[in-house]
């Protein structure tokens, strides 16, 4: 019996210290990280002027007659600004400051609060709407306290993470949670590895730090999950993702990406089974762009890419990004599947902004926007380029908010959310949303019910009162 004890005794101490959820291990506060990195860390204030025309008629035309467009001359132009808030972080004692493209997008002033106290003017010295990273020159002598990118590769699911930014406004806001996913996937750009999080992020953390426990700037908050605040499902650019493309931004104002000039689309198991590849991998070519480098050395429609410069490709959607980060000019090995085997190609990579594909692509992402008044956001049609991106049916219409007021009834949606219906009617065109809109702010009951796509193609109604 005394040598049973001695032995559960030993079992209980060998227990204690060997578990990996020591105390050592949760952090009993926050503060002094916090009390360090806050000065680093910025609000940003945008305006912009809007012009709109009034109706001068006491009626609305029906959309796309050709009286709407005669009609809107009419009107009596009518401006007003609108303003916009986020976070941003400074990587350089001399006043550079990293935030996310839609905070400043079609800025007119953009003002930098650092400290909660003092104002700056800043300029933009380049943005990047592919990845929605924007790169701001504090207007100033003044020296500030910078912050270190750190390694984002390395954080691990399950890693504490403290985000710091200005939410509604509340400028030196700090929540903490930890890592809750990798690489994650949510239909805004074709660049996506975002870090999921569960530290609480919410409207005006746009832009802001996501630090990890060394006060390392490991992502940057630009995304978040639910349709009323945040439900601790948060979304941030990780660090080694970003670095590439802001040092492109200070050092040409612009981006330089490879291009490789294909289209292409997921292997799936049934393309597995006819050509006879061992596992769903890699990226099957639908379309070789005339021209391009691709062309040039050889590759073809039906061709999977099963390796690109040395790096495996398990996903297709693997394949842009990495294309996307290696240097124009670069001669790089790519490993295909053709007619059941393994062959090699040497491709020396384009540059994607100068390729006829993206000034077709720009051309065509740069719809007109909207103010619809009564809900006081801005939109956009839905274009084929979204349909594509966010794996939407075809058929798919409605009209895209591009941006929204702060004290837009529709506050708590997130950009990118897609109205497709209103009143139980379709939207075809903004001018659709614009007329049921208009005819509801006459009616007695001013109210409104609006069904949304939001950024993870999740439908739901939303009854709305107007302004």
């Amino acid at each position: 019996m005394r040598n049973f004890l001695k032995i559960f005794v030993f079992s209980i101490l060998f227990l204690n210290l060997s578990s990996p959820a020591s105390s050592e291990n949760i952090p009993s506060s926050f503060a002094d990280l916090a009390e360090k990195l806050m000065p680093s860390v910025v609000n940003i204030s945008t305006t912009q002027t809007v012009t709109t025309r009034s109706n001068p008629f006491p009626f609305q035309f029906p959309p796309g007659s050709p009286l709407e467009d005669m009609f809107k001359e009419f009107g009596t132009p009518q401006e007003r600004k609108t303003s916009a808030l986020g976070s941003g972080f400074i990587i350089d004692k001399k006043g550079i400051v990293v935030t996310n493209n839609h905070v400043i997008q079609g800025a007119e002033d953009i003002v930098v609060i650092v400290g909660g106290k003092k104002d700056y003017k800043a300029k933009v010295l380049g943005a990047d709407p592919g990845m929605d990273l924007a790169v701001l020159q504090i207007e100033t002598e003044d020296n500030f306290a910078p912050v270190k990118f750190g390694n984002s590769d390395k954080a691990r699911i399950g890693d504490w993470v403290i985000a710091i930014g200005n939410p509604f406004g509340l400028g030196g806001t700090v929540t903490a949670g930890i890592i809750s996913a990798r690489n994650r996937s949510i239909g805004l750009s074709r660049y996506e590895d975002f870090i999921q999080t569960d530290a609480s992020i919410n409207q005006g953390n746009s832009g802001g730090p996501l630090f990890n426990m060394d006060g390392e700037v490991v992502g940057i908050n630009t995304a978040i999950l639910g349709q009323s605040g945040s439900i601790g499902i948060g979304f941030a650019i990780p660090s080694n993702s970003a670095q590439r493309v802001i040092n492109q931004l200070i050092e040409f104002g612009e981006t330089k990406r490879g291009w490789l000039g294909v289209r292409i689309q997921v292997v799936t198991q049934d393309i597995v089974d006819v050509e006879k590849l061992d596992k769903p991998r890699g990226a099957l070519v639908v379309s070789v762009a005339s021209g391009s480098p691709s062309d040039k050395a050889g590759l073809l429609s039906g061709d999977i890419i099963l390796e690109f410069d040395g790096k495996e490709i398990t996903e297709m959607k693997e394949l842009p990004k990495i294309v996307a980060q290696t240097d124009v000019g670069k001669k790089v090995s790519v490993k295909i599947w053709r007619n059941q085997k393994e062959i090699t190609k040497t491709i020396t990579l384009g540059r994607l902004e100068t390729s006829e594909d993206f000034q077709t692509q720009k051309t065509e992402s740069a719809p007109k926007t909207t103010l619809i008044k009564g809900l006081k956001i801005s939109v956009r049609k839905l274009t084929k380029e979204d349909i594509e991106l966010r794996n939407l049916p075809s058929s798919a219409t409605g009209a895209v908010i591009t941006e929204i007021d702060k004290d837009s009834p529709l506050n708590y949606l997130s950009v990118n959310n897609i109205i497709v219906e209103a009143q139980k009617k379709k939207i075809k065109t903004v001018g659709d949303l614009q007329n049921i809109v208009n005819s509801r702010l006459r009616s007695s009951d001013k109210t409104i019910l609006i069904a949304i796509i939001n950024n993870q193609n999740q439908k739901r109604y939303i009854g709305v009162k107007l302004d």
